[in-house]
């Protein structure tokens, strides 16, 4: 049922939304609440608390694949303030919540990859 049980699949698995323990079931019902039990293998998800690693993880992310390299063009420092929060704050806003479930996945994962080997 669970075959590979390793840091890779773990996160694969979590990244794609699906139960770690098997591949097959939601790891999700809804946004970001996490089924209690896999609605394929019946494994137990809800043991595996993701906390505040989720949002400090993706917050690092955005941070640094977004506004570091953002620094970088003229118009940031150019333009009004009022425009650059009005052009980057939606972007920056809509990736953030976009990432936040598939790292709240592979967190999830690797804590189910961590938890099988020890």
């Amino acid at each position: 049922m669970s075959g590979d049980k390793t840091l890779a699949t773990g996160l694969k698995r979590g990244l794609l939304r699906r139960c770690p323990n098997c591949g097959n079931g939601n790891l999700f019902q809804g946004y970001l609440k996490v089924r209690s039990e896999c609605d394929a293998c019946g494994h137990d998800n809800g043991q595996y608390p993701a906390d505040d690693a989720p949002p400090y993880f993706t917050i690092l992310l955005v941070g640094h694949l977004i506004i570091g390299p953002m620094l970088f063009f003229p118009f940031i420092w150019k333009w009004p303030v009022g425009q650059v929060l009005g052009l980057t704050m939606p972007t920056v806003i809509i990736l953030t919540l976009c990432l936040l479930p598939l790292v709240k996945g592979a967190v999830v994962g690797a804590q189910w990859a961590i938890a099988k080997q020890g």
